[in-house]
């Protein structure tokens, strides 16, 4: 997918890049397919701002993605490729040879026309769904289960992609986009090849309107404010990091770098044997 960009004639286009759109072969969804979503607006049930920053925004539809591709042994055709407004990965859509329809993540070099299938039978070949246990090892994967039948939950990004490494005892070792070896459940499917739109990562906003036809509103800087309304505001001078003992935080006192989230007793922590930054997991 190339990237188009505009000559300089105002500021905002002296940036500013735009996918091209060259793969979509169809500019509209299927309508038994999509769902409506409703704003929100970053607010609760109470009508209370739970979430800054969001409001406006073009509106959208919610695309149904099949992640769990359970019609095993049936032969599909891809009829289209599509843009999905919510996603940063295009959309493939499926046809059965029953007539169902349905949509699917579409990899890198899906073309209109061809055959997909999954099951534990399927070739290992691209866009196919298969369990772990049946793929070649070396394959890059994507559309990743972590618990079988739940549908795929991991490597579903625009141009991301793992890599099986290795099985062993009833578990699939698989090199993650972010560097980070764990182990799956060798009965979990996966589909083969990368993510497709592999050059989202190069296209530039270029301007605050194309945020708002995001849904993404402008919020400032905790140390542009003053000390009534954020931890991090005041001082007599402008401080990137903070100002000396003080740590950059939320408007609630929550640290905002370097604060570990992750919960060091989670279950799934055995299941990861190198951590993104290449140390070894320790298990206790």
């Amino acid at each position: 997918m190339p990237v188009k960009t505009l000559r300089p004639l105002t500021p905002s286009t002296r940036y500013i890049t735009y996918a091209d759109f060259g793969d979509v072969t169809k500019t509209r969804p299927e309508k038994a397919l999509v769902e409506i979503r409703k704003r929100t607006g970053g607010r609760n049930a109470y009508g209370r701002v739970t979430a800054r920053g969001i409001g406006g925004g073009h509106k959208q539809k919610i695309r149904l993605v099949d992640f769990k591709r359970k019609k095993h042994g049936v032969e599909a055709m891809v009829k289209a490729i599509e843009y999905d407004p919510r996603r940063t990965a295009r959309l493939a859509l499926l046809e059965y040879r029953d007539g169902e329809k349905a949509y699917i993540i579409a990899p890198n070099g899906l073309r209109v026309g061809a055959t997909l299938m999954s099951g534990p039978n399927a070739s290992p070949d691209l866009g196919n769904n298969l369990p772990l246990r049946a793929v070649p090892v070396g394959l890059p994967i994507h559309n990743i289960e972590l618990i079988p039948g739940r549908g795929a939950q991991m490597v579903r990004s625009a141009g991301s992609a793992a890599t099986l490494m290795s099985r062993d005892e009833g578990y699939a070792q698989i090199r993650l986009p972010s560097g980070e070896i764990r182990r799956v459940n060798e009965n979990c499917y996966a589909t083969i090849g990368q993510v497709g739109n592999t050059e989202n990562d190069t296209v530039k906003l270029g301007k605050a309107g194309r945020s708002r036809h995001r849904g993404i509103r402008p919020i400032n800087r905790g140390v542009t404010r003053n000390p009534v309304d954020h931890p991090n505001g005041g001082g007599a001078g402008k401080s990137k990091s903070g100002g000396g003992w003080q740590q950059l935080t939320s408007p609630w006192g929550l640290l905002a770098k370097g604060y570990r989230t992750r919960n060091r007793k989670k279950y799934s922590n055995r299941l990861i044997l190198v951590r993104r930054d290449g140390r070894p997991m320790k298990h206790r």
